[in-house]
């Protein structure tokens, strides 16, 4: 370590917190502001104490670091050296028109088009959003919404990063932009079919829980705007869409355990809302319009895997409820796309996507055939209905997404696009790609999936870097990286671990990994881990973890358990706080993530939480080396947690091992908008590794 640099110290300001006749004392309480404080023209003092720290903080980091700038940046431009700059997306037909998302050359940001009728009509640019995006830091556009009759379209713009939307109207026939302008939303909007008639969901402005849905008329002031519903439980949040028939406007309720669906008649967006299925907890679904019917995929009667029902358009109520593919023990069902003469099942088993075709009349149920041992593959939006044709990507670790058009009745296929990998030296046969089964300490099968350069020597000296999410049900499938080829080539092994906590495994594999199981998701990465080095991948000296948002909690646990693990984590957006922040209803998300990790108001899961809170559990010993990153207008994480949290480390840790907190001071949860910026992040973040990795060969 440059022993001339000052490492930044956090001053101390003990707080009492009791909850359950249990004390904490948390040191670094005082680093949280409101939004009132961070927007202010006029710094009070606390503020400015936190905006000193933060920026001590960077400027150590970029001090520690200036050595490396300049291979950041040939990391960079070694990554931006096999993207195609003027690119553009597959077009798809939608209502008569043709809608292309393209790029140009040296531009960070897309052009949004679209054709009438045949591709060799003439473009029409919808959005441009390189000249929208000048003069800010960031720039986020989308939710775009056209009208039925093609005229209008909305659109919604983020310049801050908190994911808090403005939605404006423009004409597409003169380019003219309505004075119309609503605050504060989710940034998606459905038009009713009169084409005058905007539904859109509104955020609270202080927890962000999407809860109001309202009805703006095209001209009107915003403040007049009719609230349609208000989703009352705190648990809940809200949002609105549109059937695919066009004939429903939709309004859905959901929390991690329950939903429940509201239809509005889209051609009289004055009526009645209609509820298909009131809400009961434990039961979850989700609908689709087909026909007479509506077709709902389920969890009811113990279906935890989910199945396909239908029930008469106007006996909705769960009684009503058949079976059309009933529920399977070995196989998640994921979701479902409705055309005129096939339904389309997307399902998962042993882990893998499977895409499985059937006629409406019964002559035909067959799937799709995939033949890598491991991949990714889903069917896109498919917004027509009258068609043959499914449009599916199909990705592995080692084979670059394709976008394929396929023909059910003729069984034909047509790849429309295939990513293109530039710079002349990709070839995936130049790469090793498998799936190991990794024992966990209970018993069960972990799927490990790693890649890796064909001529990389695999042994104890080889450096790994194994990631994970593990929440929430969400599954990473094995998808193609460019930018993960600069680890590959530099000899890096890459495992993806499918931990509890996803859906990788079926419904059970979540259920087994949330609230109070949610120990399993750290103690089967830690097994993962243990794994490759037990079985000659790599040893600790080598090995390197990364995980972000609820996956940079899993860092914060795994580490506290096992540090003697890894020689270098990346916990990037961490959840690290999470006994403080699950008690505190006031910050943006709380109240809905009581089903997922417990409510701590209840003395069981607040014992059960601080047993793993990462900030909670921090103790005086030695760390791995770390970098911890995070935006300061965050509302997914609050920036506060990973700067607590890197300051008592700080403070208490043994090692001399390296530690920095890198905050980006103009975005938020997902870091920066510009396809170049995001790319200059993941350098940055690569750079952390092959530095340590480097330090290891002097």
């Amino acid at each position: 370590m440059k022993k001339d640099i000052k490492v930044p110290v956090a001053e101390k300001q003990p707080t009492k917190l009791e909850k359950h006749e249990d004390v904490r004392i948390d040191d670094y309480f005082w680093m949280r502001l409101t939004d009132e404080q961070k927007n202010a023209k006029v710094k009070d003092e606390q503020t400015q104490k936190v905006y000193d720290y933060l920026n001590a903080e960077n400027a150590y980091y970029d001090e520690m670091t200036k050595e490396t700038k300049e291979f950041q940046e040939t990391l960079f431009q070694e990554m931006k050296g096999r993207i195609k700059e003027d690119d553009e997306s597959v077009p798809y037909k939608k209502n008569g028109y043709f809608y292309i998302t393209r790029y140009e050359k040296g531009q960070q940001y897309p052009i949004y088009s679209r054709k009438k009728k045949t591709l060799e009509a003439e473009e029409e640019i919808m959005f441009n959003v390189n000249d929208e995006a000048k003069g800010y830091d960031y720039f986020q556009l989308g939710g775009l919404a056209v009208s039925t009759d093609n005229k209008l379209v909305a659109f919604a713009t983020d310049t801050v990063s908190r994911r808090q939307y403005f939605i404006r109207i423009k004409n597409l026939e003169t380019g003219k932009i309505y004075k119309d302008i609503i605050e504060n939303t989710t940034g998606a909007s459905v038009w009713a079919n009169d084409n005058k008639t905007l539904f859109y969901a509104k955020k609270d402005p202080v927890t962000l829980r999407s809860s109001k849905i309202y009805k703006h008329t095209l001209g009107s002031d915003s403040l007049l705007d009719e609230l349609v519903y208000e989703e009352k439980d705190d648990t809940f949040g809200t949002f609105v869409s549109k059937t695919k028939s066009k004939k429903y406007i939709i309004i859905g309720s959901y929390s991690t355990v329950s939903t429940e669906y509201q239809v509005l008649d889209a051609d009289n967006p004055n009526g009645e809302l209609r509820v298909i299925q009131p809400r009961e907890r434990d039961l979850e679904y989700d609908i689709a319009h087909y026909g007479d019917h509506f077709y709902i995929k389920t969890n009811k009667d113990g279906a935890t895997n989910f199945k396909l029902m239908k029930t008469p358009e106007h006996k909705t109520t769960k009684e009503n409820w058949v079976d059309v593919i009933p529920h399977r023990e070995d196989t998640l069902f994921e979701d479902f796309s409705i055309f005129k003469d096939y339904l389309v099942l997307e399902e998962r088993n042993e882990g893998l996507n499977k895409i499985r075709i059937k006629r409406w009349d019964g002559t035909e149920d067959y799937y799709l055939p995939f033949e890598e041992e491991t991949y990714s593959a889903g069917v896109h939006g498919n917004p027509e209905f009258d068609t043959d044709i499914i449009r599916y990507s199909y990705n592995s670790m080692t084979t670059p997404s394709s976008v394929i058009d396929f023909n059910m009745k003729d069984k034909s296929k047509e790849i429309k696009k295939e990513q293109e990998v530039l710079g002349g030296k990709f070839d995936k046969n130049n790469y090793v790609s498998k799936r190991i089964w990794v024992p966990a300490r209970d018993g069960k099968k972990v799927a490990l999936s790693i890649v890796y350069y064909k001529d990389t020597k695999i042994d104890k000296n080889t450096p790994v870097l194994q990631y994970a999410y593990g929440s929430y049900g969400y599954t990473i499938d094995d998808g193609f990286s460019t930018t993960r080829l600069s680890l590959l080539d530099r000899g890096f092994v890459y495992a993806l671990a499918h931990i509890r906590g996803s859906q990788y495994l079926g419904r059970d594999w979540y259920e087994d990994g949330k609230m109070l199981k949610k120990k399993n998701t750290f103690t089967d990465f830690i097994d993962c881990s243990k794994y490759l080095i037990d079985n000659g991948y790599t040893s600790p000296e080598h090995l390197y973890a990364m995980g972000g948002s609820a996956g940079g909690l899993l860092m914060g646990a795994v580490i506290n358990m096992n540090p003697e693990l890894y020689n270098g984590i990346i916990a990037a957006v961490p959840f690290v706080d999470v006994i403080s922040t699950m008690l505190d209803d006031s910050i943006p998300l709380t109240t809905g993530e009581y089903d997922e990790w417990g409510n701590p108001n209840n003395k069981e899961y607040y014992d059960y939480i601080k047993s793993y809170s990462p900030y909670d559990q921090v103790a005086a010993k030695s760390y791995p080396n770390m970098l911890v990153t995070t935006g300061l207008h965050d509302s997914q994480v609050q920036y506060w947690e990973p700067a607590k949290w890197v300051a008592k480390l700080r403070e208490v840790k043994t090692d001399d091992n390296m530690l920095f907190l890198h905050t980006n001071m103009d975005t938020g949860h997902g870091g920066a908008s510009g396809r170049f910026d995001a790319l200059k992040e993941t350098a940055e973040e690569y750079t952390f590794f092959l530095m340590l990795e480097d330090k290891l060969k002097k």
